[in-house]
C-alpha cells in the first residue's frame, strides 16, 4: 500500500512558478516509478513527468525544459518544480505510483495503482 498527498498547488500568473509536493507513505522504498499528471476539465489525464527507481526522469514534450521532477528519499517526497508556467496547463495535478515498474515508467495513467487527491493549479493569463 502506498498513500500520495499532494500540497503546493494554487493560483499563478502566466510565466510564473510553483512547486508541488507528494508526502509519500507506506511502502516507501522508491523501488518503482513514481509521475505526476494532470487533468484538465474534460480532458484526459496526462503524464506530465515520472522517475524511476535509478532517478532517471522523463518529460511531456510540452513541458521540457521547464519542469524538473525530483525526489527526496530522506523526506519521502517527491516533487513537480513548474516555471514558466501557461494558462493551458490550468489543471488538476496527481502524482502517482506504479509499483508494478522500477526502470520504464509508463505514460499511461492506467498502469498506475495509488494515487493521491490532486492539488488545483490555476494559471491566469
Amino acid at each position: 500500500q502506498v498513500q500520495l498527498v499532494e500540497s503546493g498547488g494554487g493560483s499563478v500568473q502566466a510565466g510564473g512558478s510553483l512547486r508541488l509536493s507528494c508526502a509519500v507513505s507506506g511502502y516507501t522504498s522508491w523501488r518503482y516509478c513514481v509521475g505526476w499528471f494532470r487533468q484538465a476539465p474534460e480532458k484526459e489525464r496526462e503524464r506530465v513527468a515520472s522517475i524511476n527507481k535509478f532517478a532517471s526522469t522523463a518529460y511531456a514534450d510540452s513541458v521540457k525544459g521547464r519542469f524538473t521532477i525530483s525526489k527526496d528519499n530522506a523526506k519521502n517526497t517527491l516533487y513537480l518544480q513548474m516555471d514558466s508556467l501557461k494558462p493551458e496547463e490550468t489543471a488538476m495535478y496527481y502524482c502517482a505510483a506504479d509499483t508494478s515498474r522500477a526502470g520504464y515508467c509508463a505514460t499511461d495513467p492506467t498502469y498506475y495503482d495509488y494515487w493521491g487527491q490532486g492539488t488545483q493549479v490555476t494559471v491566469s493569463s
